[in-house]
Formats: C-alpha cells, structure tokens, sequence
C-alpha cells in the first residue's frame, strides 16, 4: 500500500503549480502579440482587396461603351461607391488609346492606319491604412494602391 501524502509529495505539487504560473506569464504577452499581429494583417489585406475592387468597379463602368469611357467623373463616383467603407479613398479615373498592332496612338481617327485603334479605360484609387496600434519599427501608415485597366467595348 502506498503511503499517504507525505510533506515531499506536497512541495513536488506546489513547484509545479508555481512552474506552470510562470509559464503562463510569459507566454501569454507573447499569444496576445499574435493574436494582435494576426489582426492588424487581417485589416490591411482587407484595405488592399477593397482598394483593388473599387477600382475594378470603376473601371468597369467606364469600359461598356464609348460614352462611359469619356466620363472620368462617373468612373470615380464608381470606384468610391463601391468602398463606402473605406473612409479616405481617392480615386482617379482616364482613358487612353492604343493601335491593335501595339503601336502608340493619340486617340485621333487618323491614327494606325494599319490596323484599327483601341480605347482602353484607366482607374487608380489609394487609400491610407493606419494600425490600431503603432508597432516599434514598423511605419504608423501605409499608402495602399490599386488600380485597373479595361479595353472599351466598341
């Protein structure tokens, strides 16, 4: 039969107990930075995808028809309705031309006369990106781009 508890048994216990408390105290500041990083990265990527969409949906009301792609004002409008949940986006829309060979054009009817012009739709937005917390060594905010290319459906 085994003996009951004796006076080592116990200080075996209590050590541990006091080993894992220490454990704990020092891991859990270390979880919280995770966790805090994993957060932080989470809403930057999110920044970057709203960014980009809005973009693409500027972009995309500007390339259905010749008319839409003159209209740099309709373009924004897009692109920022589209991140109404971005606050601070900015979005700036043009068109340009290009020859069906890959030959530079100026947008006149005369242009590439060997093959036919092209008008293709242009719109970049921004947006800053700001950490909830100011990490050491690492910029209090980051300019975040996007930006979209459409050929005009003619």
């Amino acid at each position: 039969m085994r003996p009951l508890t004796t006076a080592r048994d116990k200080s075996c216990r209590y050590r541990s107990r006091g080993q894992a408390a220490v454990e704990l105290a020092l891991s859990v500041p270390f979880l919280i930075t995770l966790l805090l990083l994993a957060i932080e990265t989470g809403r930057a990527y999110y920044v970057a995808i709203s960014v980009s969409n809005a973009a693409r949906a500027g972009v995309q009301y500007g390339a259905q028809n010749l008319t839409t792609a003159g209209d740099n004002t309709g373009m924004q409008s897009a692109a920022i309705a589209d991140a109404t949940n971005i606050s601070g986006m900015t979005a700036t829309a043009s068109h340009f031309c290009q020859c069906s060979d890959g030959s530079a054009s100026t947008c006149l009817p005369t242009d590439c006369s060997a093959s036919h012009r092209l008008l293709y739709a242009k719109v970049t937005t921004s947006a800053v990106y700001t950490p909830l917390i100011n990490w050491p060594g690492v910029l209090p905010s980051i300019t975040i781009p996007g930006q979209a290319i459409l050929r005009v459906a003619q």
